[in-house]
């Protein structure tokens, strides 16, 4: 059984910590080190109040490890940014190494895909949107990356039904 407070923080810490991750991309093309290392920090100190079993948690740890691999390889090859293998390794702890992790990662695609799509989109038609009036932050007009943290933060929101401690925090409210 989940005690409620730690119900109510696993419900919230992970969207919360998605959601900053996703505005600081936006508008400064980072994502601080601090929300990933709160959000494995705090995934650390809730997973043995949420019901998981230890092999379990043990379980979530070898997820991050798996997908803090690929991105490292990812990053080595310039293909991804520092702070996206970062908040993608601490959101794969909280999802675990089964199921919901392959459609987290799967939805990231898909998601990041449509992301890419709307950035160049909107890149090409920069001039044509500020001089109808609408501001857009200079680090999406200038800057030749994508803020991929935001594709992380939307799939995130998308499956985090799945992942198995936001299940057992779900159940403790019924």
């Amino acid at each position: 059984m989940v005690n409620v407070i730690a119900a109510v923080a696993i419900l919230a810490i992970l969207p919360l910590g998605l959601a900053i991750s996703a505005i600081s991309d936006l508008f400064t093309m980072t994502i601080p080190n601090r929300v990933s290392v709160g959000l494995l920090a705090c995934f650390l100190i809730l997973a043995p109040f949420s019901g998981l079993a230890w092999p379990e948690i043990g379980m979530n740890l070898v997820a991050g490890l798996a997908v803090f691999g690929a991105c490292f390889a990812l990053f080595a090859f310039n293909v991804m940014g520092g702070g996206d293998a970062k908040l993608l390794t601490a959101t794969a702890v909280w999802f675990g190494f089964n199921h919901s992790l392959l459609v987290f990662l799967v939805t990231v695609g898909y998601v990041g895909g449509a992301v890419t799509l709307a950035f160049l989109l909107l890149r090409s038609q920069a001039e044509s949107v500020m001089a109808m009036g609408i501001p857009l932050p200079s680090s999406l007009v200038n800057a030749k990356k994508i803020p991929y943290g935001i594709a992380i933060a939307i799939a995130g929101f998308l499956t985090l039904e799945l992942a198995p401690i936001h299940l057992l925090a779900v159940k403790a409210f019924q």
